[in-house]
Formats: C-alpha cells, sequence, structure tokens
C-alpha cells in the first residue's frame, strides 16, 4: 500500500499563489507516475496534471503557464506550484499515486486539501 498525504491547501485572493505538497510513504517503491486532480463542487474529477518518474509532465490546457509539477525523487515527495490563481481553481486536490508491481499497476489517492480561491 501507498499512502499519501497532502498538504498546503487552504483561502487565497484571485492571482495569489499556493504550493502544495504530497508525501508517500509506506511501499511507496516503483511509483511511474505522480499526479493532481482536483474536483469543484458539481463536477466531476479531473487531472490537473502528472509527472512520470522519467520527469515528463503533462498539464491541463486550463493550469498550462500558471502551474507546476515537481518531484523530489529522494523524498518520494510531488509539489504543485500554482500561480495567478483563479475563482474557477477552486476546487478540492488530490495526490494520485500509479505503482508497478510486475504486471500489476495500482493507483491510490490522497485524503484530498481544499484550496478555495476568493476575494
Amino acid at each position: 500500500q501507498v499512502h499519501l498525504v497532502e498538504s498546503g491547501g487552504g483561502l487565497v485572493q484571485p492571482g495569489g499563489s499556493l504550493r502544495l505538497s504530497c508525501a508517500a510513504s509506506g511501499s511507496s517503491f516503483n511509483i511511474i507516475t505522480m499526479a493532481w486532480y482536483r474536483q469543484a463542487p458539481g463536477k466531476q474529477r479531473e487531472l490537473v496534471t502528472s509527472i512520470t518518474s522519467g520527469g515528463t509532465t503533462n498539464y491541463a490546457d486550463s493550469v498550462k503557464g500558471r502551474f507546476t509539477i515537481s518531484r523530489a525523487y529522494d523524498k518520494n515527495t510531488v509539489y504543485l506550484q500554482m500561480n495567478s490563481l483563479k475563482p474557477e481553481d477552486t476546487a478540492v486536490y488530490y495526490c494520485n499515486a500509479a505503482q508497478l508491481r510486475g504486471t500489476t499497476l495500482s493507483s491510490f489517492w490522497g485524503q484530498g486539501t481544499q484550496v478555495t480561491v476568493s476575494s
């Protein structure tokens, strides 16, 4: 099992910045991809960004140029730097880890952290 703990959410004004962290523990070997998803009230969970073990990143169009994902491999931690935040970025942000064990790919989720962008 991989245990994920997010931190760093909160209330910020439009145009502001926040940095989220997600630390993986437990049997956290062979994590091939870590990602951030978000879910706004009444909406489906959506992929925000991801980063592979090789450092390849992917971003949703809505956050390109504003959000940056990074990964500290020695700490099994992934970060999400969010700049120029907009009210539409308000959501619960979830960390996700995809782990490969042999030929089995397993997905793990954190508990989520609330990000509210409001004046």
